[in-house]
């Protein structure tokens, strides 16, 4: 009997507390609790911009989610990429939808880690401004030109071509001006409540 209890106590694992940090992200009126599609869009995307800006890619990410305490949501690789491909734009798209705290996890880790790269995101938007001012392209200055190569290669690497949203950054023009967006969705990310207002920002148009 008392190996039955056991048996019964160990099988009923206690429910794994919300991290706290999460808190500071508040829970949209959205239907099931899930992200809708462009928001797990957007998300993946940010991370995408992310890992073009630094090298270490998706370690980073790791790493930032573990000094957050945020591991119990990201694990490790392999739970980083099913997260990640819920994105319905990715060659192997999940079916299945984020959660709101694996949502608010991912936005976390990907405001800390765009805190961490401020300069450089600075430094290469005004180089941006500087070039088109000059009309000249950013092959003239080599570290914008290396993020612009660099995600270029991961979009055209990770999204289904067969997809319309992806069929529409097909030339190097679209995906530059998609990687200069992100660029400066990132610098938004690092201002006073940029991570809340970034949050916010997902759900415009999908809430009553």
């Amino acid at each position: 009997m008392d190996t039955f209890v056991s048996a019964m106590q160990s099988n009923e694992l206690p429910a794994q507390p919300t991290p706290l940090i999460l808190d500071s992200l508040p829970n949209p009126p959205v239907a099931n609790e899930v992200c809708p599609r462009r928001a797990m869009t957007q998300i993946d995307l940010m991370l995408l911009a992310i890992e073009a800006l630094d090298l270490s890619g998706s370690e980073a990410i790791l790493l930032m989610a573990h000094e957050l305490e945020l591991q119990g949501i990201i694990k490790n690789r392999v739970a980083l990429w099913r997260l990640r491909s819920t994105n319905p734009l990715r060659r192997n798209s999940q079916r299945r939808s984020l959660t709101l705290s694996e949502a608010k996890a991912m936005v976390v880790v990907g405001c800390y880690l765009a805190r961490r790269l401020t300069v450089l995101i600075r430094q290469l938007l005004l180089a941006y401004q500087q070039l088109s001012e000059k009309q000249l392209s950013p092959e003239h200055h080599f570290r914008l030109y290396d993020y612009l190569e660099r995600f270029r290669a991961h979009f055209r690497s990770r999204m289904n071509p067969r997809r319309a949203a992806v069929a529409a950054y097909s030339s190097d023009e679209k995906l530059d001006e998609l990687a200069l967006n992100l660029l400066t969705q990132l610098l938004f990310c690092t201002g006073t409540y940029g991570m809340q207002r970034y949050w916010a920002s997902l759900f415009d148009g999908e809430v009553a």
